[in-house]
């Protein structure tokens, strides 16, 4: 594992005086403010609906600060300070800072859930450039046989390494911003900005899919029912072992503050350890997130005889569990808290029936509100469809008191400029009354 420890007099300086605005406004009475009333939200005894905005896909948001840092590994420090502190100042949400700076465990086989080899098999994505979000995959298995092929895979973490680098930035950083490392994060892998650390993805269908794509994974429910309840299997016990080597090398810590419970969910709660408990962590001490999109064209009940006993498997090994994404949840969420009594917040996206979703939760889970992008995109932006979704969302949670924080995501690009973004914020708190 090649880590550049190299810090110039110019980065020290730059990240010294970025750390100390950060930890200025961490300090700010607002924060702790902000953290009383999320945790009251998911306790389910709200004070206000809460507003977060995931911020780092937004096109343009920092077109206009150059990065100063020349190591690449303090850049992208140097991004998640500026990136939070710019979204604390402009967007008008509930974002909380930490009096601290976290970060996940990093390699270079980036220890995740979701690696890409298992054995023989591997899956190979090609985008169209890099970043990219769209992707062309090999879905290497072809035939229920090549199930057979798969082997599970031996998880490695150069500790060391992290550590030493851990060490350099609190270096920087001096006493002003302590700097902690814990978890690890799915989807971002650049050490020093990893913006969902602390997501217990559990993502079984996701693998199903990147497995045998979506064709076979629709067709084989009626062609070769055993080959789904088979890779499923396999994957839950490749989720068991991922786990069980994260609590056995002591590598997670409480998520029950900003850190990524859920989709750009907060895990701010009275019913989990807080971080800093002394205690050994278990999986009983955590928000994990379980989710289904690619199950979403099938019905409610093939559901939950081929894909949700499976994910209620792992899910019940948490805590508490943040369900959903941007599948529509209100068809088969009676079945899901029937699965995963743990369940605590609900993705409702622009796919679901928010009047539906509103009936089943009531003050049972939190109603996680995820607006429509697209309406802000492009040439010319739909206001009156925000006002139309915002008052679909402020009829549904009223008529059934429900608990609700509205969680803006999926904002990448096409024109949704962070002046855009900072008005359908303010759409959504007029409605609301914030």
């Amino acid at each position: 594992m090649n880590l550049d420890y190299t810090v110039t007099e110019n980065d020290r300086s730059v990240l010294r005086e970025l750390a100390k605005q950060y930890a200025e406004i961490a300090a700010n009475d607002v924060m702790k403010t902000r953290k009383r009333q999320w945790k009251a939200l998911h306790d389910l005894k709200p004070e206000k609906p809460m507003i977060l905005f995931e911020g780092i896909w937004l096109d343009g948001y920092l077109s206009d600060y150059t990065l100063k840092c020349t190591n690449p590994i303090l850049r992208n420090v140097e991004t998640k300070l500026v990136y939070a502190m710019r979204q604390f100042n402009q967007m008008g949400d509930d974002i909380v800072l930490e009096p601290y700076f976290r970060i996940a465990w990093w390699n270079e086989s980036k220890l995740t859930s979701t690696s890409r080899e298992f054995g023989e098999i591997k899956i190979e994505e090609h985008t169209a450039k890099e970043p990219g979000l769209a992707y062309l995959s090999n879905f290497p298995i072809k035939t229920p046989d090549d199930i057979k092929k798969l082997q599970h895979r031996t998880f490695t973490l150069d500790r060391e390494a992290n550590l030493k680098m851990v060490s350099v930035i609190q270096e920087i950083f001096g006493e002003t911003l302590p700097v902690k490392i814990a978890n690890f994060d799915n989807f971002v892998h650049d050490f020093g900005h990893q913006p969902f650390t602390g997501n217990n993805f559990i993502g079984i269908t996701w693998d199903v899919f990147k497995l045998i794509g979506a064709n076979n994974m629709m067709l084989w429910m009626f062609d070769h029912p055993d080959a789904i309840h088979e890779i499923c299997r396999f994957l839950v016990d490749e989720k068991k072992a991922f786990f069980n080597f994260l609590l056995r090398e002591k590598l997670l810590d409480f998520n029950t503050d900003n850190q990524f419970a859920g989709p750009s969910s907060y895990g701010y709660v009275s019913d989990l350890p807080q971080c800093g408990t002394n205690k050994e962590v278990t999986l009983k001490d955590l928000w994990g997130w379980a989710d289904s999109q690619e199950s979403q064209p099938i019905s409610p009940a093939q559901f939950e005889e081929f894909f949700l006993p499976y994910i209620a498997e792992i899910a019940n090994l948490f805590g508490l569990i943040y369900y959903g994404c941007c599948e529509t949840v209100t068809d088969r969420l009676d079945r899901v808290l029937k699965h995963i009594p743990a369940v605590r917040t609900v993705s409702v996206s622009g796919w679901s029936n928010q009047a539906k979703a509103g009936e089943i939760l009531g003050k049972r889970a939190v109603f996680s509100r995820k607006p429509t992008p697209a309406y802000v995109s492009g040439t010319n932006p739909e206001w009156h469809m925000v006002e139309k979704d915002a008052q679909a969302t402020y009829d549904a949670v009223k008529a059934n008191q429900c608990c609700l924080e509205i969680i803006y995501r999926d904002v990448y690009t096409n024109l949704c400029t962070p002046e855009r973004a900072i008005e359908w914020v303010n759409v959504w708190k007029r409605k609301f009354g914030l």
